[in-house]
């Protein structure tokens, strides 16, 4: 994936410039920013509405989102992921992102060089992002795992060879959609009202802290665990495994249309659910 991120426009010193165009120029760099974009007829790579930038390197160091914004993470690694009470995001250290979006959904890329040592991290690493814990979360990253936590809101995390770690997240009105392949997918302290989890070669192990209206969870070559809290109510529940046992200890509905379902699939591991 080729990807960039801001950089300062610096002028080109072989630029043409029409009649009276450099002094134009000149009042632009002594007026105040607002008259400077204005100026500036270019476009160049400046920074988005909401969002800050280094001051001399041009790189995205943190943006604000409104209450109820949607994220997105890409990257060509892996990421953690911490929610915060305050209202911005921000990347850690020396971590490359390029920010862009308008509206309700923004994206935040962490592009991957191998090439560039600036972006080395990025690349199958877990740099360190920091966002709203009410923004809804989508991650896709490669090669690497995504780690979640206090992120209280709808996630849609998936990647491809590494683990998706979830503790003490998601909202008890939202679905949750956790994928990987060749990895576990892990959670504990989840709150959800619906959860889709799946991985081909690894452990599916979902804590919850509310009782789901549906949760499926689906393995090839792994072990299928499911806790529901204490005081869930019935369910119609579909555990099945080729290679391993089955192990359903909630109570089950003998309603013909089941509010509350539950479907655990493997082939070679175990299938189970508990209460807590």
């Amino acid at each position: 994936m080729t990807s960039s991120w801001s950089r300062p426009t610096r002028p080109n010193p072989g630029r043409k410039f029409p009649h009276g165009g450099r002094a134009a120029w000149a009042g632009c760099a002594l007026l105040p920013l607002l008259l400077l974009t204005a100026c500036d007829h270019d476009g160049g790579d400046r920074p988005l509405p909401g969002s800050l930038h280094g001051e001399h390197t041009g790189e995205f160091e943190k943006a604000a989102l409104a209450e109820g914004s949607r994220l997105v993470i890409t990257t060509q690694g892996g990421v953690r992921v911490v929610g915060t009470d305050d209202d911005s995001v921000t990347v850690g250290g020396a971590t490359l992102a390029r920010w862009d979006g308008d509206g309700h959904t923004h994206t935040l890329d962490l592009p991957c060089d191998e090439g560039d040592d600036r972006t080395r991290d990025n690349c199958g690493g877990m740099p360190l992002v920091r966002v709203p814990t009410g923004v809804t979360l989508t991650v896709r990253a490669r090669n690497a795992g995504i780690d979640v936590s206090d992120v209280r809101a709808e996630l849609s995390l998936s990647t491809v060879n590494g683990d998706i770690t979830v503790q003490a997240s998601g909202t008890k009105g939202a679905r949750q959609h956790l994928v990987t392949r060749n990895g576990s997918v892990r959670a504990t302290g989840l709150k959800t009202r619906a959860v889709d989890a799946e991985t081909v070669n690894g452990d599916v192990d979902l804590l919850c802290t509310t009782s789901p209206d549906t949760l499926n969870g689906v393995t090839r070559n792994g072990s299928v665990r499911v806790t529901l809290p204490a005081d869930a109510p019935p369910y119609a529940t579909d555990a099945s495994t080729v290679n391993g046992r089955s192990t359903v200890d909630i109570p089950a509905t003998d309603s013909r249309a089941p509010r509350h379902r539950l479907t655990l699939r493997t082939v070679n591991g175990d299938t189970e659910v508990h209460e807590g």
